[in-house]
């Protein structure tokens, strides 16, 4: 019997990577709250950025004391609340 596949993150190219990091570091800076679209997540992820975790490579979320460990990697785009 053969085994079902699990989708596998779709790869995207350095472009991409770096407009997300770009998205993500200015989002950070600015105190931004931000919505997170993230591969194999049901739901979006938002809140503010309190770290970007260079060594494990997530970045960490905070809404109403709570905090999110995103992968970066995982990451599939970046916006803004529209409220």
């Amino acid at each position: 019997m053969a085994k079902a596949k699990v989708s596998k993150r779709p790869t995207r190219d350095e472009f991409v990577l770096e407009e997300i990091g770009n998205q993500l570091s200015e989002a950070k800076q600015e105190n931004s709250e931000i919505v997170l679209t993230v591969w194999g997540w049901e739901e979006q992820v938002r809140g503010l950025i309190t770290t970007m975790d260079s060594r494990t490579g997530k970045v960490h979320i905070q809404r109403d004391e709570e905090t999110t460990k995103v992968p970066f990697m995982d990451i599939m785009k970046v916006d803004y609340p529209r409220d």
